[in-house]
């Protein structure tokens, strides 16, 4: 018997075994923070998902990266994130300690393997902001509906990242930038959520 048999074939199906239990915690933070509640709590829910996305922005227009995944420029949700932060009259947060720094091709994917994967979730997320009044044009821009669908998006993304050929170093590399980028969602949200930090 060998463990090798329980380990799908697939990297993206590999990265969703390796990634869920952060995933699980982050969605526990998520909802015990109701961020659908009131708008305020919505606004702090904003100021965590811009934190990631501008910390992202580095590695959606890195040439290496582009040349793997061509349209990754136009998958960047910094600016709609940024966006609705203006249009919920909330400052953009200071800079959090401890954001990517110049990761590795391989690294670097296993980050953008979770970015991209929770556009998915944003299908259900922006349902829930409709009812503060919010749309993909205004204050839930982020959420919105990518250019193409989200589906094909999410395909497309996949097919090309299970298509590459990584050595087994690299192989863990992509599956350490999957969990730690739900690890530091987590820690961009509670920090957006901690009581001393004052929304203006």
């Amino acid at each position: 018997m060998t463990t090798t048999e329980n380990r799908p074939a697939l990297r993206s199906q590999r990265l969703n075994q390796v990634t869920n239990a952060p995933h699980e915690q982050l969605d526990k933070a998520v909802k015990a923070n109701a961020p659908f509640e009131t708008l305020e709590s919505y606004a702090r829910f904003v100021v965590a998902q811009f934190g990631f996305q501008n910390e992202l922005k580095a590695l959606y227009t890195d040439p290496e990266l582009i040349n793997i995944i061509p349209d990754l420029a136009e998958r960047c949700r910094a600016e709609q994130a940024k966006a609705d932060l203006a249009d919920l009259n909330t400052a953009l947060p200071a800079p959090v300690t401890g954001a990517l720094q110049n990761p590795g091709t391989a690294e670097a994917l296993g980050w953008l393997f979770v970015s991209e994967g929770s556009k998915l979730g944003a299908a259900f997320l922006i349902k829930r902001a409709a009812a503060l009044n919010l749309s993909d044009s205004f204050g839930a821009r982020h959420l919105g509906e990518p250019a193409g669908g989200r589906a094909e998006g999410w395909k497309n993304f996949v097919r090309t990242l299970d298509g590459l050929v990584f050595s087994a170093e690299e192989e863990a590399q992509i599956e350490q930038g999957a969990i730690a980028a739900f690890e530091r969602f987590n820690v961009l949200l509670q920090q957006a959520y901690a009581a001393e930090t004052e929304l203006v």
